[in-house]
C-alpha cells in the first residue's frame, strides 16, 4: 500500500507545485503589464490628459486574469501589452487601451455602466472590479455566450450580459452613469447619448472603415447636449449593426 501511495503523493505534490509556479509566473506577468501601462500613460499623458491612471484602475488591471479571456493558444501572450485575436474576427483590446478607457470615464463604486461590445468579457471584468453594476451587450452570439459563462465562473455577479445589437443600447436598464463602447461606429449613436445620465460620460472609438479612428470622451450636459474631446488615434473593429443570430435572449 505504501509503495502505491508514495508515487501518487509525489505526483500530487509536483502537480500542486507546478500550479503554484504557474500562478506566480502569471502574477509576475501581470505586474510587468501594469508597469508597462503606467509607463505608456506617462508617455501619452499630453494627448489623453491622463499621465497617471487611478489606483482603482491600476488595481483592477493587476487583478483580472487576462489569460482566462484569451484562447488557449494565445495564453503565452496574455500579458503582453498588445491586442490578441479571440475568434470570430474579433480581438481583445491592448491592456493599455482598456486601462485608458476605464480611467477616462472616472467611474465611481456606485455607478451603473453599459458596455457595448462584450467581446472576450475582459473589459467588463475590469469595470466590474470598480463599479456597482455592468450591463454588457455582444452581437456575436458565440462570443457573448462564452464571455457570460467565463464571467460567471470568475464570480462576477454584478455583470449582466445580453446578445444583441448594441447600437440601440439597453433601454430597459437605462439611464447609465457611464457608457463604454469597444467597437467603432462612424458616428456616436444617438440612442447611447439618450441613455446616458446628465453629467454622465461615454468613451467611444469613432471613425469609418476607411478613416482614422479617434477615441472620444463624451460628457452629457444637463440640457441633454454633449461635449466631446479627442484623445488618441486608435484601431477598433467596426460596430456591427446586422444581427448574426436570431437569438435575441440573454446569454447563458
Amino acid at each position: 500500500m505504501l509503495a502505491f501511495l508514495l508515487p501518487v503523493l509525489l505526483v500530487i505534490g509536483l502537480t500542486h507545485a507546478q500550479a503554484l509556479s504557474a500562478q506566480d509566473a502569471r502574477a509576475e506577468a501581470r505586474a510587468r503589464m501594469v508597469a508597462e501601462i503606467a509607463a505608456m500613460a506617462r508617455e501619452t499623458g499630453g494627448e489623453t490628459g491622463r499621465p497617471k491612471f487611478s489606483d482603482a484602475v491600476m488595481a483592477a488591471m493587476g487583478k483580472v486574469p487576462r489569460h482566462r479571456f484569451v484562447p488557449f493558444l494565445q495564453n503565452a501572450f496574455a500579458y503582453d501589452n498588445r491586442p490578441l485575436p479571440i475568434g470570430d474576427g474579433q480581438t481583445i483590446s491592448q491592456p493599455y487601451i482598456v486601462a485608458l478607457m476605464t480611467d477616462l470615464i472616472d467611474a465611481k463604486p456606485s455607478d451603473t455602466v453599459l458596455e457595448v461590445g462584450t467581446g472576450s468579457g475582459y473589459q467588463a471584468a475590469v469595470l466590474a472590479e470598480i463599479v456597482a453594476k455592468v450591463y454588457t451587450i455582444e452581437i456575436v452570439e458565440a462570443l457573448g455566450k462564452r464571455a457570460a459563462k467565463l464571467l460567471g465562473e470568475l464570480g462576477y455577479r454584478n455583470v449582466q450580459t445580453r446578445i444583441g445589437d448594441g447600437y440601440g443600447g439597453w433601454p430597459a436598464a437605462a439611464p447609465f452613469d457611464v457608457i463604454v463602447v469597444t467597437a467603432a461606429p462612424a458616428e456616436v449613436p444617438q440612442p447611447l447619448i439618450d441613455q446616458l445620465k446628465p453629467g454622465g460620460r461615454m468613451v467611444i472609438p469613432v471613425g469609418g472603415p476607411a478613416e482614422v479612428q479617434h477615441l472620444l470622451l463624451l460628457e452629457k450636459r444637463s440640457d441633454g447636449s454633449a461635449t466631446t474631446r479627442r484623445t488618441l488615434p486608435v484601431r477598433f473593429v467596426p460596430l456591427t449593426r446586422e444581427r448574426r443570430s436570431s437569438d435575441s435572449g440573454m446569454a447563458k
